[in-house]
């Protein structure tokens, strides 16, 4: 463990505010796009007179190869006391054993009980410069802005038995899928939350036609969407939500899903963006600690060329700042500068076209970086 504390200049001191960020690099090219949000960082304490206290713990394999597990107790009660977490992607081929007991994606999902972080908010919002980037006709995507708010501790991913057997007639396995009335709540109403705040429009996505869940879902929806008259409420099966986010996109504003349709859906909508790269997240609960990371995984087929997209990292320092720390002005900074730096030309390696120059990972963080400072 490391601890690093970023200082202020001198001048700014007085009006500082100390803010306790634990950082979890993680695997594959997590260590090299976080460095780069905590490059960002420091711009946004030197600009704003901040004073960021970052302490680093290693999650996921580097975590089993140091200690044997993927997620310590002492990383837990770090993370417990800050104010917020930035975290990197984890895994990797080294740790894939589908029969190990011991995964490095268990750090993940035991942040996220531990931490009680239920709701995941997923912004895709497409920057003007990207549209040339994009798989999609211009038409299609131009002003795309909309959130995902993923239920993060329920469902598919959590709920026992979650196993795979042997019976006389081969292997057998399965994955439940549990829902408590109390957490399909607590989900709709950050969704509706968000909705009221933006452009009144929410959708439910689900499979009413063939899961329980999605019943239970429609159930607790129709109670909650009663203390939200002025939100535009609609159900849309979860196939169809695949169809019509790259069909009618910009009809979207917020969306509230399940565990598992969330992390599906979110990555087809990355491409919205134009790459999984430009996606950040934000893990929360009930109060203001936060955990914060791109959605994309560790990559380790590209990992340690320097050549990863640092953006979703960079913006999700943006979201840390806003919903953790409550640094609107810093936040807005930092997208701005994200903006500016993809107006100006700048691209990582997943955002080129045939034969344009690209960018590393590490001039893609300095780039932003610097737009920060210079404001």
């Amino acid at each position: 463990m490391a601890t690093v504390i970023e200082r202020a200049p001198a001048r700014a001191r007085r009006r500082q505010t100390r803010y306790r960020i634990a950082v979890l690099p993680g695997d594959g090219i997590g260590p090299e796009v976080v460095a780069e949000g905590v490059r960002v960082l420091r711009a946004v304490g030197e600009r704003f007179g901040r004073r960021f206290e970052l302490e680093e713990h290693v999650v996921g394999g580097a975590a089993i190869d140091a200690y044997g597990v993927p997620l310590r107790p002492e990383t837990v009660e770090a993370c417990r006391r800050s104010h917020a977490v930035l975290l990197g992607a984890v895994g990797g081929p080294k740790w894939d054993d589908p029969r190990a007991a011991v995964r490095p994606e268990q750090a993940v999902l035991g942040l996220r009980k531990a931490l009680k972080l239920y709701a995941n908010l997923r912004p895709v919002k497409l920057i003007d410069a990207l549209i040339a980037v994009s798989t999609f006709k211009p038409e299609v995507i131009r002003g795309v802005d909309l959130i995902f708010v993923r239920e993060l501790t329920g469902g598919t991913y959590f709920a026992q038995p979650k196993k795979v057997w042997s019976t006389p007639r081969g292997l057998k396995a399965v994955d439940t899928c549990l829902y408590t009335e109390q957490e399909v709540e607590r989900a709709l109403r950050v969704g509706f939350e968000l909705a009221r705040a933006r452009r009144k429009l929410l959708h439910c996505v689900d499979k009413v036609n063939v899961m329980a869940t999605s019943r239970l879902w429609r159930q607790v929806a129709e109670r909650v969407k009663g203390d939200y008259p002025d939100v535009t409420f609609k159900y849309i099966l979860a196939d169809a939500c695949a169809m019509h986010l790259t069909r009618r996109p910009t009809d979207f504003d917020v969306l509230v899903t399940d565990n598992l349709f969330g992390d599906l859906l979110t990555d087809e909508a990355a491409m919205l963006a134009g790459s999984l790269g430009m996606l950040p997240s934000a893990s929360l609960g009930a109060g203001k600690l936060g955990l914060y990371e791109p959605i994309h995984g560790s990559a380790p087929d590209i990992a340690g060329q320097g050549i990863a997209n640092p953006l979703g990292t960079i913006l999700s320092v943006a979201l840390l700042l806003r919903l953790s720390l409550g640094l609107s002005d810093e936040a807005n900074a930092v997208e701005v500068a994200v903006e500016r730096v993809l107006e100006r030309g700048l691209r990582t390696i997943d955002l080129a076209r045939p034969g344009e120059r690209t960018a590393s990972t590490s001039e893609m963080g300095t780039a932003v970086a610097d737009e920060v400072a210079r404001g």
